[in-house]
């Protein structure tokens, strides 16, 4: 019936500052990006050209000026990695706001914020 998980969708207050943080900060690539009207811009990253999930960076305003009764809160993501100390570090480089990396009994993990103060969790998966 379903056999993957395609699309994440983010409301972001700005597109393009979304943009640059997952690219420039995060490593993210854009995997598409197109005009739907004036004003209003279709616009997916993801973690390589080959990875078919995508977050769907969605203007908060748009969204709620086309349904107002949708929440645009953030939903819970974990997001995974092979070498959560790299990621951990090349974070704080790039100037992502991080949590403490923690090491628990079923993995080491940090938290960090996007450009809208949006919380993740990174998780060493092996």
């Amino acid at each position: 019936m379903i056999n993957k998980i395609g699309k994440i969708t983010i409301y972001v207050n700005d597109q393009e500052e979304a943009k640059k943080f997952w690219t420039e900060k995060v490593g993210f690539v854009v995997k598409f990006e197109q005009e739907m009207a004036p004003g209003m811009k279709w616009l997916e990253v993801g973690p390589s050209e080959e990875e078919f999930t995508t977050f769907v960076l969605y203007n908060k305003e748009a969204m709620k000026a086309q349904n107002p009764s949708v929440s645009v809160g953030h939903p819970s993501i974990l997001l995974s990695t092979t070498d959560v100390e790299k990621a951990y570090e090349e974070m704080k480089e790039n100037g992502v706001e991080v949590g403490k990396l923690m090491a628990m009994p079923y993995g080491k993990m940090f938290s960090f914020n996007d450009q809208d103060g949006n919380n993740y969790l990174l998780r060493e998966d092996k």
